[in-house]
């Protein structure tokens, strides 16, 4: 069934099972992508991202049908993972890497270079974590990091240029040439054209 996400956010505030059932299946492997990637403990994300879509059913009628769902639906969850971090007292530590994410050159060390790039990853602040996570792995544009993390574009882009920096930083002390086709994959944001 191909609905709107404006036809599939009506649907469940007309309390249509059928239609709330088809949002959780659109979203969820995002949403407990996310919620993995923060938390990194599997038992973890399944009890936030479950978490996740009662909220965003609690509040769905909020949701601005000018603006794209998938970022809406991500502030709540990364959000509901903040909170399940502080109220843990412990800092987030990536879990493993893809070795589909690696540039096709680099796949054949994939899993060294996954676990040197988890190693990086987990060296960073955690808003640099956050924001890196929400640009690269969830391939979210500028505009919707900023959204979700509710920040300004700027940031967005100083957190992810200081995120690649210090990652390049960390792999070159391990031996690893971030100038190489791997730091091709990272790149910087583009500036948006006026």
């Amino acid at each position: 069934m191909d609905v709107s996400e404006f036809e599939l956010v009506q649907g469940c505030l007309a309390g249509d099972v059928a239609c709330q059932r088809l949002f959780v299946e659109r979203f969820e492997g995002m949403v407990f992508g996310l919620c993995l990637k923060m938390l990194s403990r599997r038992h973890d994300a399944e009890d936030v991202a479950q978490e996740v879509f009662l909220r965003a059913f609690r509040s769905i009628h909020r949701w601005d049908g000018e603006r794209p769902l998938r970022p809406w639906l991500l502030t709540i969850a990364a959000n509901r993972c903040r909170t399940h971090l502080d109220g843990l007292g412990r800092r987030p530590m990536p879990i493993d890497l893809q070795a589909d994410w690696l540039p096709e050159e680099r796949r054949g060390d994939s899993r060294d270079d996954a676990e040197e790039i988890q190693r990086a990853i987990a060296t960073l602040r955690p808003e640099y974590q956050q924001c890196f996570v929400l640009f690269y792995q969830q391939e979210l544009s500028v505009e919707e990091v900023a959204e979700v993390l509710d920040c300004p574009e700027g940031t967005v882009k100083t957190w992810l240029h200081r995120a690649r920096k210090e990652m390049a930083e960390y792999l070159r002390k391990r031996g690893l040439d971030p100038q190489q086709p791997l730091n091709d994959h990272f790149h910087d944001p583009k500036p948006e054209p006026d």
